[in-house]
């Protein structure tokens, strides 16, 4: 199978525009917030200053922002999409299901959490509904903890991402 198709792609997009973001935060924290800090420090009196209590709790923000986006990086750099699996829904995966209480046939596609858009079907892998339906084959049953209760899918359809990239 060809995995360097369309997944291949969306996660070399997706890593591409995370080190874009974590560039541009590193610029920020090391150039311009520093400098922010020393320009609201000459004001006086740091326990009054709003400038400078600002800088510092964005500074707090980008630095554990960088810290996130760095880890997360890190672990998609690890996804091997070869061990996906052919018949089980995974990352990338498209899925069909069945709402079991509403009888409605629902959409996803199966998504690093970076990329998840429910209003457009793409769920998170880390979502209730993706951790759910991780694994799972065409007419498993699965229930998924909702606030207020349960929702009952079943899997009526899947394209992997292996179906999704095609042969060789």
């Amino acid at each position: 199978m060809n995995l360097s198709g369309v997944t291949t792609d969306r996660m070399d997009d997706l890593k591409k525009r995370m080190l874009e973001e974590i560039t541009k935060l590193e610029h920020e924290l090391r150039n311009e917030l520093p400098k922010e800090i020393l320009k609201a420090r000459a004001h006086g009196d740091l326990r009054e200053n709003a400038e400078f209590h600002a800088a510092k709790e964005r500074q707090r923000y980008v630095d554990s922002r960088l810290s996130s986006l760095k880890l997360r990086l890190a672990e998609l750099s690890m996804v091997d999409l070869t061990k996906i699996p052919h018949d089980r829904v995974g990352l990338g995966s498209k899925v069909v299901v069945l709402d079991l209480d509403k009888n409605e046939e629902i959409h996803y596609r199966l998504v690093a959490s970076e990329e998840s858009d429910v209003a457009n079907g793409l769920i998170s892998t880390s979502s209730p509904i993706g951790k759910g339906i991780l694994g799972k084959k065409v007419g498993d049953d699965v229930t998924i903890p909702i606030p207020g209760g349960q929702r009952k899918l079943e899997i009526l359809e899947l394209t992997t991402v292996h179906d999704i990239a095609g042969p060789e």
